[in-house]
């Protein structure tokens, strides 16, 4: 079992070429990746997605790519004619405000503005800058996996330690499903002796409003997908992805409570199908964690 929420750092160092690539995981229903890189790397946005679709299967993921790339090769810089034009209008400004100051702005002196030259980072990344990405990324998602495994096993105790409190809470009403009809009859007939007392009761006027109270508050369908739901839960706990399948088993686990609050008609299975309803919901929130 993994969690959603994770961190991992993965770098590269070799030939001249260092890539450091960081890894951040947040809950999410469905796989969501958002890549920050330089614009030279924007040719690797397949392999990237695909890398990590091989590591991950839903959270949001936000993926941070920088390199250095100190090869000797030939690079290629370029004039960025807006910031030009934009110093070259300042200093016209500058001499209109102050006609007193000497205009001794030059080509050259506008060359050492910053930004003025750039270097020309368009051009694609070669086939080993592209390798070194991948072994980077690889690193930083296998430093994310080992922690979140590791947050995946904390809520996996915890998930399956509530799950023994809702199995003992479902136990406690079965055991006091039977009294229901039983204290139902016997306040039944309380009420008939008191209002008729003078009268023959038809005992079997009073089996029949009985038999149909047990009919209407009757549970033990809900009881038994409970307990099959709780197996299924734990069985579900020994796989890896398990986030969904969780996250539709809870959705059964509050159906099946619910009924039971509404069939209830007993203030002691109330009480035991609300406190059924809080603990499912702790695990539901526990849910939204796992992948």
């Amino acid at each position: 079992m993994y969690s959603m929420t994770g961190y991992g750092r993965g770098e590269y160092k070799k030939d001249g070429i260092e890539v450091a690539v960081e890894v951040k995981t947040v809950n999410n229903r469905f796989l969501d990746i958002a890549i920050k890189c330089p614009r030279s790397l924007l040719s690797c946005d397949d392999m990237i997605r695909k890398t990590i679709r091989e590591k991950l299967t839903r959270g949001h993921i936000d993926v941070f790519i920088s390199y250095a790339d100190k090869r000797e090769k030939e690079k290629s810089y370029y004039l960025d004619e807006q910031i030009c034009a934009a110093y070259i209008e300042a200093t016209k400004k500058l001499c209109g405000t102050y006609p007193d100051i000497a205009n001794d702005v030059s080509v050259t002196s506008i060359l050492k503005f910053p930004d003025v030259i750039k270097a020309d980072e368009t051009s694609a990344a070669d086939d080993e800058l592209v390798a070194a990405v991948k072994e980077a990324l690889v690193s930083s998602l296998d430093k994310l996996n080992g922690m979140r495994k590791t947050e995946g096993d904390k809520l996996e105790k915890d998930m399956l330690s509530r799950v023994d409190v809702i199995e003992g809470l479902v136990m406690q009403v079965r055991e006091r499903a039977p009294f229901v009809v039983e204290n139902y009859r016997a306040k039944l007939d309380a009420t008939m002796q008191k209002l008729l007392a003078e009268t023959e009761i038809d005992e079997s006027r009073i089996l029949t409003e009985v038999a149909l109270f047990a009919d209407k508050c009757n549970i033990d369908e809900e009881m038994t997908r409970l307990v099959s739901h709780i197996s299924q839960f734990r069985s579900i706990c020994n796989e890896e992805i398990v986030g969904r399948k969780l996250d539709f088993l809870v959705q059964e686990f509050n159906r099946e409570s619910n009924t039971i609050c509404s069939k209830s008609n007993d203030i002691e299975v109330t009480r035991l199908g609300l406190a059924l309803k809080n603990e499912i919901e702790k695990v539901r929130e526990q849910v939204q964690n796992v992948e």
